[in-house]
């Protein structure tokens, strides 16, 4: 058994945890201590931390000034982060959730012809959808009365839409007249940058190295530059700055009216869907490993947890960034000790800290991101080992769902059809019993959606 955090004499935690963070984090009472803490903190923020360039690249792809979308990305992380430790107590580092990014700039804006400002508007209203079904309780309902079949069919479909994104910004695959599809010339700079930022990243992973999709990153766009890919900062001013990066391109700047008028259901259903199901089971999964549920399976603040990351959300609109999301990089911390809120109090700080180096996202090219998201959606295709394939009513609808979300470039379209086969598949084959409440009304949802023009 590890004795990290513990006294070698006695197996007890240490003594050295101060009066205001005992106070504040109940460190004994969990059996942790504030170097263990800090120490998962600091593991987590390295193994997540790939966020911070990673989402700014999305975002400017959805046309939002790159300097704002980094400092809106920080900022939401650095507040959510500290309210899920010091008003949860959980040891859960939140950020702009990947896939919800995704789901914003390639569907939402590029797919559907919509602003961002339209965007962020749907964004901010979801963020309130999120708080009322949280504070009601309605939250946990609608996510438990939709099968796991298609709560896993919609992690792995993000996954391969992720992947897909990345595929395509390595220029790996390149659109094609003839298939629609296909390679892209390997001979030339950007293709083998990205295959070498995927490899090392890969490398690094299989040896369990910390930070190493952050180390990926930079390595690609220090090899990008001696390559003359891209240009080099010519001082360390270049990258080191004292100055913060600028909201006011995007602060307050949601278009709530424009995103109302374009259609609750079409767009601010879709966000409410796919954020509900993604951070609840993150939520749910990480407070087991940290041992923060009773016998009865209750797990401790977990509504106030839900609250955090909605109030999170809505801030983060305002800020000019995408719905924020609980990492399941966080499981790195927890399996290092991560108990308590000084984690993620930890992982708040440090974010903060990375401001000073905000120009380095001028110098990270696409091809040194594209692999992170390859690999993220890699890592989201071990859920299809929770589908069962005996049941032809349970595979058509999870084909549909994880199929044509990458296939239609839209997360939205994907969910849609999911649900809807799914409820008429069971419906018409006398399996009405298997069908919660809830599975007609978004099934209806998205029908509406389908006749009203929604794409």
């Amino acid at each position: 058994m590890s004795m990290i955090g513990k006294d070698l004499g006695t197996g007890l935690p240490s003594p050295s945890n101060s009066g205001l963070l005992e106070k504040l984090f109940k460190l004994s009472e969990r059996k942790t201590n504030t170097k263990t803490e800090i120490l998962a903190g600091l593991t987590s923020f390295l193994t997540m931390s790939y966020i911070i360039f990673v989402n700014p690249i999305i975002l400017h792809d959805a046309g939002i000034p790159k300097e704002a979308a980094l400092a809106a990305t920080i900022y939401a992380s650095v507040f959510c982060t500290l309210l899920m430790a010091l008003w949860a107590n959980f040891p859960v580092a939140v950020a702009p959730g990947m896939g919800l990014n995704a789901f914003f700039a390639y569907t939402v804006v590029l797919g559907h012809g919509l602003s961002w400002q339209t965007a962020l508007g749907a964004v901010f209203i979801s963020g309130i959808v999120f708080l009322l079904l949280t504070i009601t309780g309605v939250r946990q309902k609608i996510v438990d009365g939709v099968p796991n079949i298609l709560k896993s069919a919609i992690a792995v479909g993000i996954g391969l839409f992720i992947a897909f994104i990345g595929l395509k910004n390595a220029e790996l695959v390149v659109a094609n007249k003839a298939t629609f599809v296909g390679l892209g010339d390997l001979t030339s700079k950007g293709p083998l940058l990205a295959i070498f930022g995927l490899i090392v990243a890969a490398l690094l992973m299989a040896k369990r190295v910390k930070g190493s999709l952050l180390i990926s990153i930079l390595g690609t766009s220090i090899l990008a530059m001696i390559v003359g890919f891209i240009g080099h900062p010519k001082a360390m001013g270049d990258v080191v700055s004292f100055s913060l990066p600028s909201l006011s391109d995007t602060f307050l700047a949601m278009d709530i009216m424009g995103a109302v008028k374009y259609g609750i259901l079409s767009i601010i259903f879709s966000f409410t869907i796919v954020e509900m199901f993604d951070n609840l089971a993150t939520l749910i999964g990480l407070s087991k490993k940290a041992g923060l549920s009773d016998e009865n399976g209750k797990i401790h603040n977990l509504d106030r947890a839900l609250q955090a990351d909605a109030v999170g959300t809505i801030v983060s609109a305002s800020l000019g960034s995408t719905a924020l999301n609980a990492y399941v990089e966080n499981a790195t911390g927890i399996s290092e000790g991560g108990r308590t809120g000084l984690t993620a109090l930890t992982v708040g700080v440090l974010f903060f800290l990375t401001l000073i180096f905000a120009p380095l996202i001028y110098f990270i090219p696409s091809v040194a991101t594209a692999p992170i998201l390859i690999l993220v959606g890699a890592l989201m295709l071990t859920e299809i080992k929770h589908i069962s394939f005996d049941d032809f009513t349970d595979v058509i609808p999870v084909f549909l769902t994880i199929v044509l979300m990458p296939l239609t470039f839209s997360i939205a379209q994907g969910l849609a059809f999911g649900f809807i086969s799914y409820t008429l598949l069971k419906l018409f084959t006398g399996k009405k019993d298997q069908i919660h409440w809830i599975m007609y009304f978004v099934s209806a949802a998205f029908i509406i959606n389908f006749i009203m023009g929604g794409h």
